[in-house]
């Protein structure tokens, strides 16, 4: 009896010494242990058959008369109780069977990195992340360092600020998400704050249990979109974060690929890094819209008034450039250090076919695309032409990625082409010869995609 009562405890540990390997394993523990719990069953039947016959079978068998068994004889509720723990134990043995060697094994655990700048399509190519349910996706949350750390640009400092956002992607993709209290403002309270940036436009920030009871009272800057939920908890959100098997995170504010090294190398993380770009003639037409005050300059510029085009302007636009060309170029070269771990993709070939890119980023991943993401591509990529907003992911995308050409004034389009030739000529974005060229849509200013840009 004392081996028996031991056997369930032996199985466990040998299936916790097996569960880390291979589903085949765990399937011939699975059919091992059933074949022992079946014998055990058995016996364990046969016996309780025995004892359960009434007293007066046992007359008729033995020919003598027999007291009924004392209530206090513990042997037949000992069986029961056994039987019951042998049941027990086959049922988790199956669960587990089957949750390790299900149809989709979900593999090892991920860390997505999308790299990108503001105004290149990264908002919308982020939710092909956000809508997968095993993936933890943050939207930029390096926002809120930038509002608390300041650093000019150029030099030692911007040096310094690539470091700060490093070290901080790196605990939030480790889950720790608490990094995030030493930046938000007004600081959090007893790690609550409902002031987490685009909140909504994290998925997992906004489902149970991450997603409390609404507080009365509490203004809440960047809310859910489709509940209402209270301040956001950030020790729930951790937790959420663990319990997911991957994680995903879109930032604009980080283009030295050079700085991520350290990440790519921690042997907790399995980092894999899109970097996404887009024509630099769409992207300034862009953010002459979206930030329209910053662009002033540019505006009265191009609208041929006195007001000149200051330098610094143009050579803000030129580093630009430059950063995001050095770190495709270093990504590109394949260093073994990230090799295997990075991929360029345009923002042209995403809008003209989503869900084939999509399938191409989640291969190079290591994820499974799931229906639900297919179905958030087909529903967000066939807008209304009029129903895309500055700042919305739902667009008619194949109509939407080249309406720049018809809004920008060519002088701007020649400024742009300027400062920023070695870049399109990497990504492969032809210059426009005159306005007839830039307007005229049978002329094509993108050239196919180059295999290579996949690591």
């Amino acid at each position: 009896m004392e081996i028996r009562r031991a056997l369930p405890q032996d199985l466990w540990e040998l299936l916790h010494c097996l569960k880390m390997r291979s589903k085949y394993a765990v399937l011939l523990v699975f059919v091992v242990g059933l074949v022992i719990i079946e014998k055990e069953n058995n016996f364990i039947s046969r016996v309780s058959d025995k004892l359960k016959q009434s007293p007066q079978a046992l007359v008729e068998a033995n020919g003598t008369e027999t007291s009924p068994v004392p209530a206090e004889n513990g042997s037949l509720a000992s069986l029961q109780e056994l039987d019951a723990a042998f049941s027990q134990l086959r049922s988790h043995l199956r669960n587990v069977t089957l949750q390790l060697a299900g149809d989709e094994d979900p593999g090892p655990r991920r860390h997505v990195l999308l790299m990108a700048t503001t105004r290149t399509g990264s908002s919308f190519v982020g939710e092909f992340f956000n809508q997968q349910g095993s993936i933890f996706y943050l939207f930029e949350p390096l926002w809120h360092i930038e509002r608390t750390v300041t650093f000019e640009p150029g030099g030692a400092n911007a040096v310094g600020s690539a470091l700060v956002y490093r070290d901080v992607l790196k605990q939030l993709l480790l889950c720790d998400l608490y990094i995030l209290e030493s930046f938000i403002l007004p600081a959090p309270e007893g790690h609550l704050t409902p002031f987490m940036f685009r909140r909504g436009s994290s998925r997992s920030l906004c489902e149970e249990p991450v997603c409390t009871p609404s507080a009365k009272k509490v203004f809440e800057k960047y809310h859910c979109k489709n509940r209402r939920c209270g301040p956001l908890n950030i020790t729930l959100a951790a937790e959420a974060c663990r319990r997911k098997q991957h994680v995903a995170l879109k930032t604009v504010r980080i283009r030295q690929l050079e700085f991520l090294q350290p990440l790519v190398e921690d042997p907790r993380l399995d980092v894999r890094i899109i970097q996404l770009v887009r024509d630099p003639r769409a992207v300034l037409a862009s953010r002459m819209v979206a930030f329209s005050g910053k662009y002033e300059t540019w505006k009265k510029w191009a609208s041929e008034r006195e007001a000149p085009l200051r330098e610094e302007e143009v050579q803000r636009l030129r580093g630009n450039c430059e950063s995001i060309r050095l770190s495709a170029e270093l990504g590109l070269r394949r260093p073994g250090w990230l090799r295997g771990r990075y991929m360029l993709v345009r923002y042209e070939d995403v809008a003209r076919a989503p869900l084939q890119k999509a399938e191409e980023m989640y291969r190079f991943a290591g994820l499974p695309l799931t229906p639900q993401v297919e179905e958030w591509i087909g529903k967000n990529t066939q807008a209304p032409r009029d129903g895309s907003g500055v700042y919305s992911t739902r667009k008619n995308s194949s109509e939407q990625f080249e309406k720049w050409r018809f809004s920008i004034p060519f002088k701007l389009a020649q400024v742009v082409q300027d400062a920023c030739a070695p870049a399109m000529r990497l990504f492969g974005y032809k210059l426009a010869s005159s306005p007839t060229a830039l307007a005229n849509r049978s002329f094509s200013l993108l050239e196919e995609a180059q295999p290579s840009w996949v690591t």
